[in-house]
C-alpha cells in the first residue's frame, strides 16, 4: 500500500513538473578545448601561490627560508572528464614546479645567506567541481573537492655552508613540501567557487531582449552529468517587460538531445518561439499603420480604384483625404516545427480607411489576412537568429462570401506590400537574435540545424573569443577572500 501511494505521488509530481523550452548538452568533445583554456588560467593562478616562511633549528644551526616564489610551472599530464555525481573532474599527474627562495643560516656567530633555486616534482592534483542550480535559477559551482600531493623536492644549495645545507636539506625540503601541499587546494577552491562563478554570472538568467520583451533562462533543475556529456534544462520562455510575472503554459513537445558528435547541442521546442511571439503580441508590437505618403503610390491607386464606388458617394472633402492602411495581428502567431521545416502561422486584420482632416476616419473595408511564413534558424556567435520568408497569403471577408470575391484583385498588391515593406521590418528585428545561455567570451562556430517533430536542435563547436583570464578579470568580484584564509576548506585530503 505504501508503495502504491509513493507511485501515485511520483506520477503527480511528474505531471506538474515544468517542461523545458530549451536544453543544452555539452559533450566530451568540448572538454579538450575547455581543458586547454582552463589549464592556462589554472597555471596563472597556481603561479601566484604564496608559501609561508619556513624557520627551524637543528642542533646549533638556525635556518630561515623566506620569499618563496614560483618561477616555472609545467602541467604535463592532465585529463578533464565528466563523472556522474561529480560533474567535472580534473586530474593532473607528474607536474613540476620551479621555485626560488631566500636562505638564511646562523651557526654560532657565523651567518650565511642568499637565494636558491628548487624544484617540486611528481605533483598530483585531483579536483572535482560540483555544479548545481542556485535559488535564482543560475548555474553555479556549489562545491570543489580537492586532493593534492608533492612527491619530491630538490634544492640546489651552495655557498660557504653547502655541506651543512646538504645535511639540513631533508628537513628543509620536507617542510617546504608540506607547505606547498597546504597551498594548492585553497587556490583551486578559490578559483572554482569565486573566480569561476564570476564567469558563470555572465550567463543570462532573466534579461531584456529589447525594449519590449525579456527572456527567462532559469535552470529548472541541477545539471546532470554522464560519462560522455553534461545536460542542462532551461525554462526558455519570453515575457513582456511590462508583465514580468506573466508566463505562457508550456504544452509543447519536450525537446530531446541524443547526438554527441559535436561539442555542444542546443534544442528549442515550439514553446520557445510561441512564447516569444505571444510576448510581442501582448506588448502591442504586432501591428503596422501606413498613412498618406507611407502607402506605396501604386497600392494607393489600386485601393482607391477598388473602392471607387464607395468613395464617389462621399463629400468632396473626403474623396481627396489621405489613405490609411492598418495591419493588426488578431491573435498570437503560432510556430510549427516539422522535419521538413519551421513555419509560423499569422492571422491579422487589414483595415482600409480615409482620414479627412479634423474628422473621424472613414472606414472603407476591413478584411482578414492569413499568412504562413517559413523560418530558418541560425547561430551567430551565441545569438539565435531567425530569417522569415512569406510563403502563403490570402485575404477574405468574414462578413460575406460576395465581399471575399470582391477582394481578389487586392490579393497581389497586398502581398507585394508585405514582401516589400513588412517582411524587411520583421527580419530586421528577428535577425538581431537572442542570446543563448553561454558565458561571456565563448561563441558557437560551424553550426548545423536539424528539425524534428515539435522541436529543433543546433549542433555546433565552441570557440573562445576571449580568454578565461580576460573575462574573469573583467567580472572579478571586488570583495574576494584570500584563498589562504581559514574559511577555505581543508587544504587537501591526501596523505602528506
Amino acid at each position: 500500500m505504501a508503495l502504491f501511494g509513493a507511485l501515485i505521488l511520483a506520477l503527480l509530481a511528474g505531471a506538474h513538473a515544468e517542461l523545458p523550452g530549451c536544453k543544452i548538452r555539452i559533450t566530451s568533445k568540448a572538454l579538450e578545448l575547455v581543458k586547454q583554456e582552463g589549464l592556462r588560467f589554472l597555471e596563472q593562478e597556481l603561479e601566484t601561490v604564496t608559501i609561508p616562511d619556513l624557520r627551524g633549528r637543528e642542533g646549533h644551526f638556525f635556518y630561515n627560508i623566506s620569499e618563496v616564489k614560483v618561477t616555472e610551472l609545467q602541467l604535463t599530464f592532465s585529463e578533464l572528464h565528466f563523472q556522474p555525481d561529480q560533474e567535472l573532474v580534473l586530474q593532473i599527474n607528474n607536474a613540476s614546479w620551479g621555485l626560488r627562495f631566500r636562505r638564511q643560516l646562523l651557526y654560532w656567530f657565523f651567518y650565511d645567506g642568499g637565494y636558491i633555486n628548487a624544484s617540486a616534482e611528481g605533483v598530483s592534483i585531483h579536483t572535482a567541481l560540483q555544479l548545481s542550480r542556485d535559488p535564482t535559477g543560475r548555474i553555479k559551482v556549489s562545491n570543489v573537492s580537492c586532493q593534492a600531493s608533492v612527491s619530491r623536492m630538490h634544492a640546489a644549495f651552495g655557498g660557504t655552508f653547502k655541506k651543512v645545507y646538504e645535511f639540513l636539506s631533508t628537513f628543509i625540503t620536507s617542510g617546504m613540501r608540506f607547505l606547498l601541499n597546504q597551498q594548492i587546494c585553497p587556490v583551486l577552491y578559490h578559483a572554482g567557487t569565486v573566480l569561476l562563478n564570476s564567469l558563470l554570472d555572465t550567463v543570462p538568467v532573466r534579461s531584456a531582449v529589447d525594449e519590449l520583451v525579456g527572456i527567462d533562462y532559469s535552470l529548472l533543475k541541477d545539471p546532470v552529468a554522464s560519462t560522455s556529456n553534461l545536460d542542462m534544462e532551461f525554462r526558455g520562455a519570453f515575457y513582456p517587460l511590462t508583465e514580468a510575472n506573466w508566463s505562457l503554459p508550456n504544452r509543447a513537445v519536450e525537446p530531446q538531445l541524443q547526438e554527441e558528435e559535436r561539442m555542444v547541442y542546443v534544442a528549442f521546442s515550439e514553446f520557445f518561439f510561441d512564447s516569444a511571439m505571444e510576448s510581442y503580441f501582448r506588448a502591442g508590437a504586432l501591428k503596422l499603420s501606413l498613412v498618406g505618403d507611407k502607402v506605396p503610390h501604386d497600392l494607393d491607386m489600386v485601393l482607391r480604384a477598388s473602392y471607387f464606388g464607395s468613395i464617389v458617394l462621399m463629400s468632396p472633402a473626403v474623396i481627396d483625404s489621405p489613405l490609411k492602411l492598418e495591419l493588426r495581428v488578431m491573435e498570437p502567431p503560432r510556430c510549427t516545427i516539422k522535419p521538413s521545416g519551421t513555419t509560423v502561422s499569422v492571422t491579422a486584420s487589414v483595415t482600409i480607411a480615409l482620414l479627412p482632416p479634423n474628422q473621424p476616419e472613414v472606414q472603407l473595408s476591413r478584411m482578414v489576412m492569413d499568412a504562413r511564413l517559413s523560418a530558418k534558424m541560425a547561430l551567430r556567435g551565441k545569438a539565435l537568429r531567425t530569417q522569415l520568408d512569406l510563403r502563403r497569403f490570402r485575404i477574405y471577408s468574414n462578413q460575406s462570401a460576395l465581399e471575399s470575391l470582391a477582394l481578389i484583385p487586392l490579393q497581389t498588391p497586398l502581398k507585394t506590400l508585405l514582401q516589400i515593406a513588412v517582411m524587411p521590418m520583421l527580419n530586421e528585428r528577428t535577425w538581431r537574435g537572442v542570446q543563448i545561455p553561454l558565458p561571456e567570451g565563448i561563441d558557437f562556430v560551424r553550426e548545423v540545424v536539424t528539425n524534428h517533430a515539435g522541436f529543433l536542435t543546433i549542433g555546433a563547436d565552441l570557440h573562445f573569443a576571449k580568454g578565461l583570464r580576460e573575462v574573469i578579470e573583467k567580472n572579478r568580484p571586488t570583495d574576494t577572500r584570500d584563498p589562504r584564509t581559514s574559511s577555505a576548506p581543508p587544504p587537501s585530503t591526501a596523505a602528506i
